[in-house]
């Protein structure tokens, strides 16, 4: 670990150095960074060359209890300051990250293999995210009513809920950390961040920044490792209190059941397979170019990517030849001026691609892509072609899975009607799109899709800082984050009643 990395977040404001890749990210427990307790590592393969860019702590279950520790230590006194001081520290880290933008950026294009352009934007979302959560702290609203007893007041608060454990994906890292930390501070909880493994550097800098911004000791933890040895643990410890997770179904249904049998809060964003319906009357060519950054942006790898589309017949062949050649004319690859990246790892890539030779050989036809890129400028890199397919079955494998790449489906309607069924007959309900300019469809469409978002002559996107985020079914268990429903996520309410007698004046 490089010297500077180490001296990092004990500098004086305005002198933390994020530019240097330490040759081992450490944990961050208690003011302290950390090598994993039996000093194990593991290595970050970048994947837009498959060459490691340096060694990860590999954390274990005697990591997590020691920072669960720590934590449940430090958070009563967190806790007891005004959650309008809280926003000030959290306002704070928003600014260092903004003054930090480009060394932050740097770090999420280096260890995710996306454009410097894409890092930046995501970069300045997650500063969003901070403001706008920093200001909560002066709105921190309760609710004052009547009693129907005399003399008697009745009001609802919240209150912290202690130990919040944060396990997040890698798709867009600094954007995950911030989604989840800032409101898991705000509301007086020390935050315990389990990073995704395949993106441990911005994990890293925003715990330097945390600590450079005045968070105090052990209120704000960065844990790194694999799941099964480091989410695990953090999933199952008694002392955490809510586990807010991003991730797959399949962990996510794991979760649930064991944080359940201690009846620990949950909150679950998981999969989507999000449909996007190309209306008779739709202006093609905004279809098209919807349908382009919906499946294809930050290498399909959203939970809201548009991965299935639903053309009525009447378009069906012009909107098919429009989409195929403007994919094919898409570029895949590392620079500013390239369309997307690559996928996060190895693993990734082989499953989607299997998954796209298996819909082939039960027919279904790939019109575009369907293949890894390799070559001048992709050698070892985890660059998938952009991919297309068309007669595939709404039951089959590949319409019902979540792939987390760039690969979409299109699916041939008669009508609005055939394509309501359609889109809401999925495990999945998180985002959806149609386009249309009859606003009784736009307006039907609203009402009648099964969805957390519905978006209207757009794309399948997420939300803004200040609007809930998350769906139905598969998709999540209820629970909204971003905009003021993350509060809720992270804290509970506490009922008081004021009793006083008048005559005692």
């Amino acid at each position: 670990m490089t010297t500077n990395v180490i001296a990092a977040g004990r500098r004086a404001a305005g002198n933390v150095d994020v530019t240097a890749i330490p040759s081992v990210v450490p944990n961050q427990i208690g003011g302290a960074e950390t090598p994993a307790a039996d000093g194990r590592t593991f290595s970050k393969i970048d994947p837009a060359t498959g060459r490691v860019i340096c060694e990860v702590a590999r954390s274990t279950r005697r990591d997590v209890d020691a920072a669960v520790e720590v934590a449940r230590t430090a958070q009563p006194a967190w806790a007891a300051m005004t959650v309008v001081t809280r926003g000030d520290i959290l306002r704070q880290i928003a600014m260092l990250m903004r003054e930090h933008r480009a060394a932050i950026a740097d770090l999420v294009a280096k260890e995710t293999g996306k454009s410097r352009k894409d890092a930046l934007g995501e970069t300045d979302a997650a500063i969003e995210m901070g403001f706008f959560v920093a200001g909560e702290g002066r709105r921190f609203y309760g609710q004052t009513t009547t009693s129907a007893v005399p003399n008697k007041s009745a009001m609802v608060v919240r209150q912290p809920l202690g130990v919040a454990g944060l396990i997040i994906a890698a798709n867009t890292p600094i954007a995950n950390v911030a989604w989840k930390a800032f409101p898991a501070l705000l509301c007086g909880n020390a935050a315990i961040m389990k990073a995704a493994e395949d993106t441990p550097l911005s994990a890293w800098a925003f715990g330097v920044l945390a600590r450079e911004a005045g968070v105090p000791e052990g209120v704000y933890t960065t844990i790194h490792g694999f799941g099964e040895e480091a989410g695990a643990p953090l999933v199952e410890h008694p002392g955490v209190a809510i586990v807010s997770f991003t991730g797959s179904c399949e962990v996510g249904r794991w979760i649930a059941e064991t944080a359940g049998r201690r009846l620990a809060k949950t909150c679950l964003e998981l999969g989507g397979k999000n449909p996007l319906i190309v209306c008779d009357d739709a202006d093609v060519q905004n279809a098209v170019t919807w349908t382009l950054g919906s499946a294809f942006s930050n290498a399909g790898q959203r939970c809201a990517a548009g991965s299935r589309i639903l053309v009525f017949d009447a378009v069906y062949d012009r909107f098919r030849d429009m989409l195929v050649e403007a994919t094919k004319r898409l570029k895949v690859g590392t620079g500013d001026t390239d369309d997307y990246g690559p996928v996060i790892n190895e693993g990734q890539m082989t499953n989607m691609l299997a998954s796209v030779d298996r819909a082939r050989a039960s027919g279904a036809v790939v019109l575009t892509g369907g293949q890894r890129l390799t070559g001048a400028g992709y050698d070892g890199g985890y660059f998938v072609a952009p991919t297309i397919l068309e007669h595939v079955g709404p039951n089959d494998e590949i319409s019902r899975s979540e792939l987390f790449g760039p690969i979409t489906i299109l699916y041939r309607v008669r009508d609005f009607e055939e394509a309501i069924a359609l889109a809401n007959d999925s495990p999945f309900g998180l985002t959806a799109s149609i386009h249309t300019q009859n606003l009784n469809r736009a307006m039907t469409f609203i009402t009648r899709i099964q969805s957390g978002v519905a978006v209207v002559n757009g794309g399948t996107y997420g939300s803004e800082p200040h609007m809930p985020f998350g769906g139905l079914r598969q998709s999540g268990n209820g629970w909204r984050e971003a905009g003021t429903q993350a509060l809720d996520v992270y804290s509970d309410l506490k009922t008081i009643y004021i009793n006083h007698n008048p005559g005692a004046i």
